[in-house]
């Protein structure tokens, strides 16, 4: 029966896929709807959605990460998991995992990018997995790849670890660097990029490396093995941009339009500073403590960077191959009191000083699974499914 109300859905659906959608054309693969005009989902408000929030529960996905656990690491409250986004003009439709699993069938999904990217990509698998009986899935790392199977349908949903995109010195995610030590390949991009071909979808992310060090970076250009030559140093937008050209030309190259689609998720914002959200009385505040989110926009200076941002549009807007953009960020600016705070697994055992002042080690990065990154997916689920006209969300 469940079979039977998606193959409907899908017929249902199917007359307003005529409509087109982004990057103009007709029908994009995968489409089975289109989104209404006019519909901005960056506009609207976090609300209280005791009926359909959390989406799952974190005991019972085995995906999350110990770093993302916060409930099995103390968190005392649960009401982060409780909100749902609601645009001002429309809604979003629902997640409907049987759905999701149909449409790729036979097909790979590949999210590549960074810690906070492979939060959506784990979140995802959150959304799904219970929709798949045990025996018929299977999930393992080999390497910078993660594999995630759901064998009844021919379908994987995999994470490739590449968090600057190019070929950097964080690509081995064990050794720990500092922030400002970060050194990139100008091109070639063949160490990642072999992994990405033949994926159905791709979804891409890359943003906290590229402003975590200062505004600068370190650049090794050429070809040669060696990552300790011919190295200049560059504005960290600019490599960034440098960057992004390289992938949007590698998308030309391998990626047919009329098979594949292609996203961008635009940067997940940080809370590290409470005066950014007009509490000026608490001196060194950030995102611990916080249990609701920011109600009054209007007061809120968001921290992330907007040259960063005008850097994505501007290059992405120059490739030849439609690139959906999942702008999540505006929406997540507004959840200062979703992150994994001092409540997940640490790196390092605190010392006594911080655990005196918890801010001090406070997480104000990362978010709590269930929570910020299944709204992500529920915009990615649209976007895939549902698209408008408009390729920037």
């Amino acid at each position: 029966m469940k079979l039977l109300a998606v193959l409907a859905l899908l017929v249902f659906a199917g007359a307003a896929a005529g409509q087109g959608g982004e990057g103009g054309g007709g029908a994009l693969p995968f489409a089975v709807g289109a989104a209404p005009a006019g519909c901005d989902v960056g506009r609207g408000e976090w609300v209280r959605d005791g009926a359909a929030r959390p989406s799952y529960h974190e005991w019972e996905c085995p995906y999350i990460q110990p770093q993302l656990t916060c409930q099995a690491h103390g968190r005392p409250d649960k009401g982060y998991q409780g909100w749902r986004w609601q645009p001002r003009a429309c809604s979003l439709p629902s997640f409907n995992a049987t759905l999701m699993l149909e449409m790729l069938r036979g097909k790979r999904m590949l999210f590549v990018g960074d810690s906070l990217h492979r939060g959506q990509y784990v979140s995802l698998l959150c959304l799904l997995h219970r929709a798949i009986p045990d025996a018929g899935k299977s999930f393992e790392t080999v390497g910078a790849l993660s594999v995630f199977r759901a064998k009844d349908y021919d379908a994987t949903i995999e994470f490739y670890w590449a968090p600057m995109l190019a070929e950097s010195n964080s690509d081995d995610a064990a050794v720990e660097r500092r922030a400002d030590d970060r050194l990139i390949r100008g091109a070639p991009m063949d160490k990642h990029s072999r992994f990405w071909k033949g994926a159905d979808v791709l979804v891409f992310n890359s943003y906290l490396g590229w402003v975590a060090g200062g505004d600068k970076i370190q650049i090794l250009r050429g070809a040669d093995d060696d990552m300790s030559k011919d190295i200049v140093e560059m504005k960290a937008e600019e490599a960034y941009r440098l960057v992004l050209f390289q992938v949007v030309r590698w998308l030309e190259h391998n990626v047919d339009p009329k098979k594949s689609r292609v996203f961008f998720v635009t940067a997940s914002p940080t809370h590290e500073d409470s005066t950014a959200w007009g509490d000026d009385a608490a001196e060194g505040g950030n995102c611990y403590n916080q249990t609701s989110p920011i109600s009054d926009a209007s007061s809120y200076r968001g921290s992330t960077s907007r040259e960063m941002q005008r850097v994505t549009a501007e290059v992405l807007a120059t490739s030849r191959v439609p690139v959906g953009v999942l702008n999540i960020t505006q929406l997540s600016e507004y959840r200062r009191d979703a992150h994994t705070q001092i409540y997940r697994k640490q790196s390092a055992e605190p010392t006594a000083e911080q655990r005196a002042d918890p801010r001090s080690y406070a997480d104000c990065t990362h978010w709590c699974l269930p929570g910020v990154p299944d709204t992500w997916n529920e915009l990615l689920y649209w976007k895939l499914f549902f698209p408008s006209n408009d390729q920037v969300l």
